[in-house]
């Protein structure tokens, strides 16, 4: 937020929580789950989306229906009845959409893969400006039924979250994203942390930060707490690959780390110097997306040696698919 913007909205939730830190912890969610506007702001985002648009311009569009009206949006590459192929999904994270992510999907499209790329309710085609977890994983599972199961599904940042809630099947009546492998870029491997921050930028007192957390019970049916890496990554019992640069100043690698730790099935591959948003797009990290995707080519010894390394950085030209190029 703007100085002067946070300023007033300070005031308000002082003024606020005086009266009823119930009624300010819930005006906080509202405000917490607004999304950014979906047009790109500035020369080198407005760049970027029309680059993605282009390369999606052959997509199929599908709206996603889910509950209480909201909508999502999917649009896919390689579809139809073309014989047997795989099938991935992909997400993006918070303010960004399927345009942003075009270089990976248009990567997995060249496989001849079919790729759904999912833009979640408020971001993207999909419309709104509203998104919280319980309507991210729903959107997951609204493409699932739509698409059927997934090979592997692929997500940014937020969505890398999400994807992870889904497959570990944590929300009640909510169907998990039935897929054999996932890749999280980014993502964050718990969600108080942000409540926590959100709470401290806006001046919220106790009450209305447990009013603010307790909102999270009310829409997805689990507390705050539970939407953590000790209780999903290690227990969904397929194989995780977890993509992050030290150098991220929005998640934090120490996300990577305890993703790294929560269990066996977990790789963990250091892509530092692209930051937090131009590692979707990095090549090493499209080249070691694709050499998990396939397997890693009979290489799953050295696949569970490299995971009991805290913090090891995989060099790209030691992956297998690279290697296979030269």
């Amino acid at each position: 937020m703007a100085n002067f913007a946070l300023e007033v909205t300070r005031l308000g939730f002082s003024a606020l929580q005086a009266v009823s830190p119930e009624l300010a912890g819930r005006m906080a969610f509202r405000l917490f789950c607004r999304t950014p506007s979906p047009r790109p702001k500035g020369a080198k985002a407005k760049a970027a989306h029309a680059a993605g648009a282009a390369r999606l311009a052959g997509a199929e569009h599908f709206t996603l229906k889910l509950a209480g009206g909201a909508k999502a949006h999917a649009c896919r590459l390689n579809g139809g009845a073309r014989g047997k192929r795989q099938r991935f999904l992909v997400t993006h994270g918070w303010g960004s959409s399927g345009e942003y992510m075009a270089e990976l999907v248009s990567m997995l499209a060249a496989t001849g893969a079919e790729v759904v790329a999912l833009d979640f309710p408020g971001h993207g085609r999909a419309g709104r400006r509203f998104l919280h977890m319980g309507l991210a994983v729903g959107a997951i599972a609204a493409a699932g039924e739509r698409f059927g199961a997934f090979d592997a599904v692929i997500g940014h940042s937020f969505g890398g979250a999400a994807l992870m809630v889904s497959a570990a099947g944590l929300l009640p009546d909510m169907a998990p994203v039935a897929c054999e492998r996932l890749v999280l870029i980014g993502a964050p491997s718990e969600m108080r942390w942000l409540f926590v921050d959100f709470g401290r930028m806006i001046g919220l007192r106790p009450a209305a930060q447990a009013a603010l957390e307790n909102e999270v019970h009310r829409v997805t049916g689990r507390r705050l707490e539970a939407f953590d890496a000790d209780n999903t990554a290690g227990g969904i019992g397929r194989p995780v690959l977890v993509i992050h640069a030290e150098d991220d100043k929005e998640v934090p690698p120490a996300h990577a780390r305890r993703y790294g730790a929560a269990g066996a099935s977990v790789r963990l591959f250091w892509a530092n110097g692209f930051g937090h948003r131009r590692i979707v797009g990095a090549e090493p990290v499209l080249g070691a997306i694709a050499a998990f995707l396939d397997g890693d080519r009979g290489e799953e010894g050295a696949f569970d040696e490299s995971i009991k390394k805290d913090a090891e950085i995989i060099p790209f030209f030691e992956l297998p698919a690279r290697r296979a190029a030269l």
